[in-house]
């Protein structure tokens, strides 16, 4: 028995030793790319309809020689855990681009510049002009984008992690506040009477699917703010806290880093059938409670899908998880 209970004992410890590995691997992944010191390109013909033109999109992995021209869906390498919303869609047919985070010198190495801007497409005679916000998430979008039905679906936030941060650091720029612009791409433009900023956030979830397929969560570790002045000049090693349990009654809290489950922001996953769902957060996890899943994002508007401040703009360097 007591041979037993030893090899258990022994089996434990590997298993928790391998975990810890893992996640300190999947640190060290998350912050070396986190520099945006290395990028690829790729090169995508739109369609003749369109115009035709040749855009490129942007991801911070690779090096300068990693330049493809293909339409092909984007395939993330192992060990690249982030992903820009620089997409591929292909609509009925038409084969079309967005580009809103872009690779910019800085110094000796380079940095991330993230922009809500007005993407216009012409076609047969009628200009649409869609509003786009940039992001850099961890996570992953499923190319190529089918439709703008329901585009919080299209975003899969996040990845499955077991570590507690104790803050997100980077260091930023920052142009913000625009007023808010809609531009759906099916009515004309329309100017909001309010200004716009983007949001910074790491959350940290514990989550589960029940026997009907749908994927809960309770919030573990939230830490979200909103960049509300311009900074023209870098803020180096800004650090982002992470606060664990029940947040409601700090003296910080607001509105907009409570649980989020609003159809205009709630998160989504694929579940063990393969479908898309939503991920209800059910409510806030006791604050020594382990999580199983990591969120991050930056977003140059915090606005609803095809509301932003038009001109917002982010700049990013140095992103890393501190542990």
């Amino acid at each position: 028995m007591r041979r037993t209970i030893l090899f258990l004992t022994i089996i434990t410890v590997f298993l928790c030793a391998a975990d810890a590995h893992a996640q300190q691997d999947i640190v060290d992944q998350i912050n070396r790319t986190g520099t945006f010191d290395s990028w690829s390109v790729r090169c995508i013909e739109e369609s003749d309809i369109i115009g035709g033109k040749t855009k490129c999109l942007y991801e911070f992995f690779g090096n300068s020689s990693d330049t493809t021209f293909s339409r092909e869906p984007l395939v993330k390498p192992v060990g690249y855990h982030w992903r820009t919303n620089n997409v591929l869609a292909v609509v009925a047919g038409v084969v079309k681009t967005n580009c809103t985070v872009f690779p910019e010198k800085r110094g000796d190495g380079y940095c991330a510049r993230v922009e809500t801007h007005i993407e216009t497409v012409k076609a047969l005679g009628i200009n649409m002009d869609v509003v786009c916000q940039g992001a850099v998430l961890i996570g992953d979008i499923v190319e190529p984008i089918r439709n703008t039905k329901d585009p919080m679906s299209k975003v899969l936030y996040g990845i499955p992690f077991t570590g507690r941060p104790k803050a997100l650091v980077y260091d930023y720029k920052a142009d913000v506040g625009h007023t808010v612009v809609r531009g759906t791409g099916f009515s004309r433009l329309k100017t909001m009477d309010y200004p716009d900023y983007p949001e910074v956030a790491i959350i940290l979830q514990k989550r589960w699917e029940d026997k009907d397929g749908n994927v809960h969560a309770l919030r573990v570790g939230t830490g979200i703010e909103r960049i509300m002045e311009n900074a023209g000049d870098w803020v180096d090693g800004y650090r982002l806290e992470v606060k664990y349990g029940d947040i409601t009654s700090d003296p910080d809290f607001e509105s907009y880093m409570d649980l989020n489950n609003s159809p205009e922001r709630a998160f989504h996953a694929i579940n063990s059938e393969g479908k898309n769902v939503v991920v209800t957060e059910d409510g806030w996890a006791g604050p020594d409670e382990e999580p199983n899943f990591l969120i991050v994002k930056f977003i140059a508007s915090s606005g609803q899908a095809f509301y932003g401040g038009v001109g917002n703009t982010l700049w990013l360097d140095n992103v890393r998880l501190e542990m």
